[in-house]
């Protein structure tokens, strides 16, 4: 298919889309929305972008408008497919909908898309429970946008898929992605666009959620935190420093945080608890959900040369990042870290189930034991877990002992 676009929702929703529930579709601006719902649903009976003002004050104007337009559809065989982006500008599309399931589940089929749980939460709006199924959309994993053809081995978090994917995503070395991120949006563009947008993104978009929403009432400030908020990313959150230097209460500094969640632009990483050690450290690191607009909201150009100034560090965000949007896509898991007050720390702990993997990041071609020693240490403490793994840059995976093994970033 000419400009078929893959992605891992995408196997999601084509087995889910023809049963009768409402869909509701949750990401952050620029992970391919709107190009996926093009692609899957080339013709629908109606559809309404509530970004647009003027849709968006039609609609709240009149609440009971949605209702009789979509009522006004003749009466078919096949259900009427009806989608509503950004649906969260207007909560009471929601009640709207719950009404014409409930008085029919056949007729119509509803797609509701949003990159704001924020509004919703603020307002106790009705999720659909037992009506919708929700379905989330990240940036590209390595499974959409493999290293090179048949090469992502999915050796920690496996997803299984109902049919192969076909990616049409340009390949790209681990510095590339580091510096501009996994957007899809971004990573189409010719490379002199791609700073350009990156650039934008908080001015353009970010701002342009917040401001519609009034979700904060100096945007001034709010930009500062975010400055210094991305400038920390992948660390272990300090409120009371960011809250020094942005010059805002502590209280407010973590509802900034909350919203930085609420509009999927980060997420937090929790420590890991459950070890023989008492002396852990118990705050949370947060991420940024993509790197590109991580540089871009520290108000750092993305560029290769950025990204060799501190290789390590980025890596280790890379890589939390692609555990975290896999895990999310399994829908079974949880992403930690793990840290002692006395220095000795592990960068990431999965768990899917009752299986705990312990995963250590380095930038490293040829890491050796002596590179990992808190991962040594906590396999020691921990004898029920099987594996413990090292990704890095090495060529072939290799065993450092019986328990730890290194793997390639690009079979990961």
């Amino acid at each position: 298919m000419s400009g078929y676009i893959d992605r891992l929702l995408l196997v999601s929703l084509e087995k889910y889309i023809v049963k009768p529930f409402v869909h509701i579709i949750f990401g952050a601006r620029q992970t391919g929305k709107t190009t996926l719902l093009d692609m899957l649903f080339p013709y629908c009976s109606l559809r309404y972008n509530l970004a647009d003002p003027e849709e968006r004050t039609r609609l709240l104007a009149d609440p009971g408008l949605f209702r009789r337009e979509c009522e006004a559809l003749p009466v078919q065989k096949t259900p009427h497919f009806i989608i509503i982006d950004e649906a969260q500008a207007a909560p009471m599309v929601f009640d709207a909908v719950q009404i014409l399931y409930d008085k029919d589940k056949i007729r119509w089929r509803f797609i509701l898309c949003g990159s704001s749980a924020r509004k919703l939460r603020k307002a106790c709006a009705n999720l659909l429970p037992g009506r919708a199924i929700l379905h989330r959309l990240f940036p590209l994993t390595m499974i959409e946008r493999p290293f090179a053809d048949n090469q992502s081995s999915q050796e920690l978090i496996p997803v299984t898929l109902d049919r192969p994917m076909h990616s049409v995503f340009p390949a790209a070395d681990i510095e590339e992605r580091m510096a501009y991120g996994e957007l899809p949006g971004i990573i189409l563009l010719p490379d002199d666009e791609r700073k350009a947008v990156l650039k934008s993104f908080v001015s353009l978009h970010l701002e342009e959620e917040i401001r519609r929403e009034a979700l904060v009432k100096d945007w001034g400030a709010f930009v500062n935190f975010l400055r210094l908020a991305a400038s920390e990313s992948g660390q272990i959150v300090n409120y009371s420093s960011i809250s020094r230097q942005a010059g805002l209460s502590e209280p407010t500094v973590k509802s900034h945080y909350q919203l930085l969640e609420d509009l999927f632009i980060g997420f937090h990483v929790p420590a890991y608890s459950k070890s023989l050690r008492k002396n852990l450290l118990s705050t949370p690191r947060f991420f940024f959900f993509d790197l590109g607009i991580r540089h871009s909201s520290a108000g750092i150009i993305p560029d290769t040369n950025v990204i060799r100034s501190d290789p390590g560090r980025y890596f280790e965000q890379w890589v939390g990042i692609e555990i975290w949007k896999r895990l999310q896509y399994l829908g079974n898991g949880q992403l930690y870290y793990f840290r002692t007050k006395d220095g000795a720390e592990v960068d990431f702990i999965v768990r899917i189930g009752n299986n705990i993997i312990p995963v250590e990041v380095k930038w490293s071609s040829n890491p050796s034991l002596r590179d990992v020693s808190s991962l040594v240490s906590f396999m020691r403490e921990n004898p029920l877990i099987k594996t413990g793994y090292v990704i890095c840059r090495c060529q072939r995976p290799a065993a450092l002992n019986d328990r730890i093994i290194a793997i390639p970033w690009q079979t990961l």
